[in-house]
């Protein structure tokens, strides 16, 4: 098994990235991130942004991109952002209504993605979803992650632990169900406390994700994401790095 890297989902830290976008990025490097993944360069150019990447030593592990970046009318700058500061991962984070108000309005969108995966492909991309709920909140009795994935072919399937347990799901066990399909995964822990727990100290069952990500899930990524904040952003960052160096290396063991 090749080594699942470690990044950070900047979104984490957004109030932080919003003021001082190099000096967070400095700071996950010096945690030990080895990439970041983006949702939006707070106002910064392509060219300045994947100048500090460089600068820090971290990679782009993805970018967060709207569906409506991917029109035919802003595809091609889209595609030229992401070359730029060296994305290989375009991950749609969400979707309109019309998209997800039907099981057959998840059919349409899969065919869509089909497409939009097809062109991205050629410019040496790939792809991807995230899960919010919505996903793992039944229509008529089935799950839009199932008639969405079942319906797509080369989009990669970005879980998000915490979120679909938000939806009353273990994440999981759709890792196994869709093999090679978890390029990128978000670490979210999941706590019954409202003020949240950082990863590693909530109700997650790590060690069962690591062993789908590390056997069946083709997981190239973990992304640590972090909503609620038991401590500052950064500092809870800090402290999620710190849990999943610990979890991973008592697996070792």
């Amino acid at each position: 098994m090749s080594k699942i890297s470690l990044a950070a989902q900047l979104y984490s830290v957004r109030n932080d990235c919003a003021t001082d976008l190099p000096s967070v990025l400095k700071r996950l490097s010096a945690i030990g991130y080895e990439g970041v993944e983006f949702a939006g360069f707070y106002g910064h150019d392509a060219v300045q942004v994947r100048q500090w990447l460089d600068d820090f030593g971290l990679q782009c592990a993805g970018s967060h991109t709207s569906l409506a970046l991917l029109a035919d009318d802003t595809f091609d700058d889209t595609v030229a952002t992401n070359k730029i500061i060296g994305n290989r991962f375009v991950v749609v984070p969400g979707l309109p209504k019309e998209c997800t108000e039907s099981l057959d309005a998840w059919k349409r969108t899969a065919v869509r993605f089909n497409d939009l995966a097809e062109r991205l492909e050629t410019h040496g991309m790939r792809l991807g979803y995230h899960n919010h709920f919505i996903e793992f909140t039944p229509i008529d009795g089935t799950y839009p992650w199932d008639v969405f994935f079942s319906n797509t072919r080369n989009v990669i399937m970005q879980v998000d632990t915490g979120n679909a347990r938000h939806a009353g799901v273990n994440a999981a066990p759709f890792i196994e169900r869709y093999p090679g399909r978890a390029i990128t995964v978000h670490l979210k822990e999941w706590t019954d406390d409202p003020t949240g727990a950082v990863v590693g100290e909530g109700k997650v069952d790590w060690n069962q994700v690591f062993t789908l990500c590390e056997t069946v899930g083709g997981t190239e990524w973990y992304i640590v994401e972090q909503e609620t904040y038991p401590y500052p952003p950064l500092e809870s960052m800090e402290k999620c790095f710190v849990n999943i160096r610990r979890m991973l290396e008592q697996r070792k063991g």
